[in-house]
C-alpha cells in the first residue's frame, strides 16, 4: 500500500474563505498581536481559528481556555454542516509567494505506521530533523478527544523526473475549481481544485512505481532509502502518531488498521519545483573566544578538498573546508563540532537567516560567525538516509507567511 492516499477530505461550506483559512498555529509565535488582528478579522464567521491554538498562546492564561473551546467548536461546526466531504479525493493546490512564483502542492493522507520521526529511523516517511518531544503534549491535548484534523504538515518528495504531482498540474483545466482566493495577513493567493475518480487512481499508480523503485536513486549511500521526509509541521505529525500509537496501546485486543486516527491529512510537494527555494541557516557563537574555536574547528573537523565556509570574527573574515567525510552537509559537520566544543568550552549559539545579520553579529565583541552555503535540494534525503536525522535549524523553507494556511480537514474518529 502505498504511503500517501486519497482521503474522505472535508471541505468548508462557508461564505468566506479568507476568513476561514488561517496560517500554520507555529508561526508569529512571538508576535500575540497577529493572532489577536486573526481573531478580530474573523469574528462572526466560521473559521479555522476557532479550531487550532496558536503556539503564540502556549503558557498563557488563553492555553485551557482556547483548548477546551476547540473540540467543542469543531463538534458544532459537524452538526450545523459546515463542511461537506469529497470522498477519496485529493486537493490538487497551487499557491503564489511572495516573490510571484507559485508552489503546487497535493492534499492527501499519510500512513502513520509508515512515519517514524526518531532518530536512526528507516520508516518510509521520515523527520528531516530532530523532534523535541516536549512539544508534543500540549498538541496531544488538543487532538486527544478531537472529531476532526486540519493539517499544516508539508511533506516532501525527491521526484527529480516530476512524475507525481506535475501530471496533474498539466490536466488542472478540466478539474473542478474547489476555491480561488486571497489569503488573510499578507498570505497571497490560492487555487485548490479536486481530484478523484480516474485522476486520483493515475496518481495511485505512478506513485506505487515511485515507491518501488525510489531506492535506485540511493545505492551509493549506506542507510535504508525513504519515500517521503517532513519538510514543515513535524512536531503536528508527530503529535498524530503519538495519539494513534496512545489509541492502540488502549485498545491492545482491537483490530485498528482501518482506523482514521492512523492516518494524517498533510500537504504534498516535490523539492525539485522551482518554486522550492531552501534558504540556509547561519550559525553565530557568542561569549567565546572565537580564535580558540576557530583553531579548534580547523584542527577537529577540517580536511582538504571539504565544504567551503566562510567565517567572521570583527573586521577579519576566512574559509574553512569542512571534512566531507563527516556528514553529507556542511551543517552537519559544523553543528557536530559546535555541539561538542560548546559542551566543554564557554559560548552561546544562535541561528541567523540573513548574511548581512550574521556578518553584523560577528562584529561585535567575543563572536563568530559562520556563513553557510545553501542546501542543494538533492542533498536533503541523501544526508537523511546517510546521516539520520539533520542538525536543528538545517534549512528554512521559505517565509512565515508563505506557510501553510488551514483550510481542508478530515474526520479522525
Amino acid at each position: 500500500m502505498n504511503a500517501f492516499l486519497p482521503a474522505d477530505i472535508l471541505f468548508p461550506n462557508v461564505d468566506s474563505m479568507e476568513k476561514w483559512a488561517v496560517i500554520a498555529c507555529d508561526q508569529f509565535t512571538s508576535d500575540p498581536a497577529y493572532w489577536d488582528r486573526v481573531r478580530k478579522n474573523a469574528e462572526g464567521a466560521p473559521s479555522t481559528i476557532n479550531l487550532i491554538l496558536p503556539e503564540a498562546e502556549l503558557g498563557t492564561e488563553k492555553e485551557a481556555e482556547h483548548t477546551a473551546l476547540i473540540n467543542a467548536t469543531m463538534a458544532d461546526y459537524l452538526k450545523k454542516e459546515v463542511f461537506r466531504t469529497y470522498p477519496n479525493a485529493l486537493v490538487y493546490v497551487e499557491r503564489t509567494l511572495e516573490n510571484g512564483t507559485v508552489r503546487p502542492g497535493l492534499v492527501g493522507m499519510v500512513d502513520l505506521d509508515a512515519y517514524d520521526y526518531s532518530t536512526g529511523s528507516t520508516s518510509a516517511i521520515r523527520a528531516t530533523e530532530r523532534t523535541v518531544v516536549e512539544r508534543i503534549p500540549p498538541r496531544m491535548r488538543v487532538r486527544r478527544d478531537a472529531p476532526i484534523e486540519l493539517p499544516h504538515i508539508l511533506m516532501l518528495c525527491d521526484d527529480h523526473d516530476k512524475v507525481l504531482i506535475e501530471p496533474i498540474a498539466k490536466n488542472k483545466e478540466k478539474l473542478t475549481k474547489l476555491y480561488d482566493f486571497e489569503l488573510m495577513e499578507g498570505g497571497n493567493r490560492i487555487i485548490g481544485y479536486l481530484v478523484d475518480g480516474a485522476e486520483a487512481e493515475a496518481f495511485n499508480a505512478r506513485l506505487a512505481d515511485y515507491t518501488a523503485n525510489v531506492g535506485k536513486k540511493y545505492e551509493d549511500l549506506n542507510g535504508v532509502p525513504m519515500v517521503f521526509a517532513v519538510g514543515d509541521g513535524n512536531h503536528s505529525l508527530a503529535t498524530a502518531k503519538s495519539c494513534y500509537e496512545e489509541l492502540k496501546a488502549q485498545n491492545p485486543d482491537k483490530d485498528l488498521s482501518d482506523h482514521p486516527a492512523r492516518y494524517a491529512l498533510v500537504e504534498l510537494e516535490n523539492i525539485h519545483d522551482d518554486a522550492q527555494v531552501f534558504e540556509p541557516i547561519h550559525r553565530v557563537i557568542v561569549k567565546c573566544d572565537p580564535k580558540a574555536l576557530l583553531e579548534a574547528l580547523k584542527k577537529e573537523a577540517c580536511a582538504e578538498g571539504g565544504f567551503e565556509v566562510k567565517w567572521y570574527i570583527g573586521e577579519e573574515c576566512g574559509t574553512v573546508y569542512l571534512d566531507k567525510a563527516k556528514s553529507q552537509l556542511a551543517v552537519g559537520v559544523l553543528q557536530g563540532f559546535l555541539d561538542a566544543y560548546l559542551k566543554e568550552n564557554a559560548g552561546d549559539i544562535d541561528y541567523i537567516h540573513d548574511d548581512d545579520a550574521l556578518i553584523g553579529l560577528a562584529k561585535q565583541e567575543n563572536a563568530i560567525g559562520f556563513l553557510l552555503p545553501a542546501m542543494e535540494k538533492s542533498q536533503l534525503f541523501r544526508g537523511v538516509i546517510a546521516d539520520g536525522i539533520l542538525p536543528r535549524k538545517t534549512f528554512s523553507m521559505g517565509h512565515s507567511r508563505e506557510k501553510r494556511y488551514y483550510l481542508e480537514g478530515r474526520k479522525i474518529k
